[in-house]
């Protein structure tokens, strides 16, 4: 044994049941970071002002930010949800034959003569999907970043303060 707790997979399971469960985790807290980053926090207007490339307003706006009500309530709630939110490997094991199936039956349809309908029809909200899952991870990179810093300076601490 090496200490991990383990929970056999269902066999009765199909692979999109186990897919949707293993994902779990990643869509509701991805969810929970993109509510918690753009209602609460209002980091969109940090990303808008390094879109903008506007370096001495984005710092302007960051350190409003900071002094928000409940800010480091929602920051640590956030960093939590978005450091626990990836599923494991367990969790990703049915994903890659239920992403073959997906895209045999995307090359199908493409070969079918689909392309300009899916094109028309699956790629804006397709798109729309994809700039909420970058927005979701920014938000959380933007937190872990954040700890890096004085994470790396603690560590370095520790260590000294260990050998001494």
């Amino acid at each position: 044994m090496d200490g991990r707790l383990r929970l056999y997979p269902n066999p009765t399971a199909d692979p999109l049941r186990e897919t949707l469960i293993g994902a779990a985790p990643l869509i509701t807290g991805g969810l929970f970071v993109a509510f918690a980053g753009v209602n609460r926090l209002n980091l969109l207007a940090l990303w808008a002002q390094i879109q903008a490339g506007s370096l001495s307003v984005f710092f302007q706006t960051f350190s409003t930010l900071l002094f928000r009500p409940d800010f480091w309530l929602w920051f640590y709630l956030l960093f939590t949800v978005s450091s626990t939110m990836l599923p494991s490997a367990s969790d990703r094991r049915t994903w890659l034959p239920l992403a073959l199936v997906g895209g045999l039956l995307l090359a199908l349809s493409l070969l079918a003569g689909a392309g300009p309908w899916l094109v028309t029809n699956l790629a804006p909200p397709l798109d729309r999907l994809l700039a909420a899952a970058a927005m979701v991870f920014f938000i959380s990179d933007f937190a872990h970043l954040f700890f890096i810093v004085p994470a790396f300076i603690l560590e370095k601490l520790l260590v000294w303060l260990k050998e001494k």
